[in-house]
């Protein structure tokens, strides 16, 4: 995978309140009727079908390969909307979808199929070569309301034709779960469809809460509990954000930044489940390689580790955050690190923390929580 693809994943969250060139041509909507505008629909072999079986290393050396088994008749539904992966060379994105969009549905997605039907639509985000100009003082044409409008107008199609009264769990990242929390806001909270949320996760970016509410929808406290929101930016304990950090912080007086700890909702630490990639991804710590067991080939794509990671949410210096642990210990014979950094003319950015790995840090938590949640929601 290119490094331009991965470390876009957090530009538009890295920017977003910042003025910058939104002028683009009237476009037409588009008709989220035909299969060719979604990346996931059920019932089909597309996107979210993909081989997902992992590898479980475990601190005692032991290796089994965990099987991915689809949901043959899920209870609820999961909407899914992506980050900032677009290499198109225009300011918004086509609609046409790319490795890279196929890629993000490996990493963030197409695990939750084993709980829930999986919709993810394709929509004309703005693209990392516009972000790249924006900071590089050549803006080019680019609007974040084409990406909204395309992915509202696929919401409210999926209400219409695919609903049908079932529960819904809202997931995103980064520019997409800014795209969410606009959603949230105007078509969602309040609204009739706000009886449809199970719950929205919207990773990777800041979401602004007063006493423990986005608008109307509570944080989740528990892994039970329906109509409330998990949200979290994450860092390494080691490295925690950085004053110049643009994630953990919010610009609305009295809010902070929503940090629910998927691995211990009710609060404190808890031991995280990780789904990572067997091999690291351009972008993501210098694409080094990471020994997982010595001797040990895997042949699959993704590893699980238990109780190499833990976390906790963490407030401090005006930042609130995933803290996330490496329990490193030389006696066992796994890896003693993972990759998850940016990394930028050879040296960490710590600015962007493990932006890159922020579902994956928790994957394990967010499908067990969805899991419970949509028991308890159709209860």
């Amino acid at each position: 995978m290119k490094r331009k693809v991965i470390v876009g994943m957090g530009l538009a969250i890295a920017l977003a309140g910042q003025a910058w060139a939104q002028v683009v041509p009237a476009s037409t909507p588009n008709d989220y009727g035909r299969a060719e505008t979604w990346l996931c629909l059920p019932g089909r072999a597309d996107a979210c079908r993909q081989p997902m079986d992992a590898t479980v290393v475990k601190a005692d050396g032991m290796v089994t390969i965990e099987p991915f088994k689809a949901a043959v008749d899920p209870g609820v539904d999961c909407f899914y909307v992506y980050p900032t992966v677009s290499n198109d060379q225009t300011g918004n994105s086509d609609m046409t979808a790319n490795d890279e969009e196929k890629f993000v549905i490996a990493a963030q997605f197409a695990r939750f199929g084993s709980v829930c039907r999986t919709f993810a639509p394709l929509y004309r985000q703005v693209t990392l070569t516009a972000l790249r100009g924006f900071m590089t003082g050549r803006p080019i044409p680019a609007s974040r309301d084409l990406g909204y409008a395309d992915v509202r107008d696929a919401w409210n199609w999926y209400l219409a034709h695919e609903n049908k009264g079932r529960g819904v769990i809202l997931i995103g990242h980064s520019q997409g779960s800014g795209v969410l929390q606009r959603l949230i806001k105007e078509e969602i909270d309040g609204k009739p469809a706000g009886k449809r949320l199970v719950s929205a996760m919207l990773i990777g970016t800041n979401v602004p809460v007063v006493d423990g509410k986005f608008g109307g929808i509570p944080l989740c406290a528990a892994d039970s509990q329906t109509g409330c929101l998990i949200s979290y930016v994450s860092f390494r304990d080691t490295v925690p954000p950085p004053a110049t950090s643009r994630f953990g912080v919010v610009a609305e007086p009295g809010a902070v930044a929503a940090c629910t700890n998927p691995a211990a909702l009710g609060g404190g630490k808890g031991e995280l489940s990780s789904y990572l990639w067997a091999t690291p991804r351009g972008g993501s710590d210098g694409g080094a390689a990471r020994t997982w067991l010595p001797g040990k080939t895997i042949n699959t794509a993704w590893v699980s580790a238990p109780g190499l990671l833990s976390a906790r949410c963490v407030q401090a210096k005006g930042f609130s955050y995933l803290s996330v642990t490496v329990n490193a210990d030389p006696a066992d014979p796994r890896t003693d690190d993972i990759s998850g950094d940016v990394v930028a003319m050879g040296r960490v950015d710590a600015n962007w923390g493990l932006h890159l790995i922020d579902v994956n840090l928790a994957q394990g938590d967010l499908i067990r929580i969805a899991a419970a949640q949509a028991r308890a929601w159709k209860k």
